[in-house]
């Protein structure tokens, strides 16, 4: 597996670098044109669809250059679709986020695209605000998760049976949180953010981040996309 991690958004105050995929050359330009438009990001790579940004990956890696912080994905391309290059990409890159980008926001793919590691997904016609917002908080290792999207990723994605042994699996894990952890996850799994789950349980908001970050190192999980699957499979 490779290894190779991006640098700048984890504390070096450079900017965050960010890499668009899709096969549309005003879909690419577009959002680029965005991004430039953030003084603290800068595009690093464009890419026609999946397989070529695994090339560009793939170059980036074997020259010891930096690679992308966060990956702006298409879901629906041609040669290699965005489901399966996000899964390719977190395999061989774990450190890169994949933001996924979609026409329409009940996209079978997309839903995919976050089973297969992304890290949530985000409208094309999104305003640059939330695109710039987007970006900051996946490459922070935050999850752009709404209530809503929250509920259709569970009830779509990850049925599960109340006997099966990912449910039996997944209880075993939540043992390891005290109450108060477990009380924040499963909060999460709602779709809540923090300053929402700082309010609901009346405590700081840095607190509601801290107890998030351990909660995910005690499971070794990904980020919030994982810890809602995980919270489901307890629901069975």
């Amino acid at each position: 597996m490779t290894t190779s991690s991006s640098s700048g958004a984890s504390g070096s105050g450079g900017p965050i670098t960010v890499m668009i995929v899709d096969d549309q050359k005003g879909a690419r330009m577009g959002m680029s044109l965005m991004i430039r438009r953030a003084p603290d990001m800068q595009v690093l790579g464009l890419a026609v669809d999946g397989r070529d940004a695994l090339d560009q990956l793939a170059r980036l890696s074997g020259a010891h250059r930096p690679l992308p912080h966060v990956i702006l994905m298409d879901v629906r391309m041609p040669v290699l679709n965005g489901v399966d290059a996000t899964a390719r990409i977190t395999q061989l890159y774990p450190s890169i986020r994949t933001l996924v980008l979609t026409t329409y926001d009940q996209d079978d793919y997309a839903f995919g695209a976050l089973s297969a590691g992304a890290s949530g997904f985000l409208l094309k016609d999104s305003r640059m605000a939330q695109l710039h917002q987007a970006i900051r908080a996946v490459a922070c290792g935050d999850a752009i998760l709404t209530p809503r999207i929250t509920r259709q990723l569970i009830n779509r994605h990850m049925i599960r049976s109340a006997t099966s042994p990912q449910q039996r699996a997944a209880q075993n894990q939540l043992g390891r949180l005290s109450p108060r952890e477990r009380e924040v996850a499963e909060l999460v799994a709602q779709g809540l953010t923090n300053a929402e789950i700082a309010q609901r349980l009346i405590i700081a908001p840095g607190s509601v981040k801290k107890n998030v970050t351990r909660i995910l190192s005690k499971l070794n999980l990904r980020d919030r996309v994982q810890l809602v699957i995980l919270m489901r499979d307890v629901q069975g």
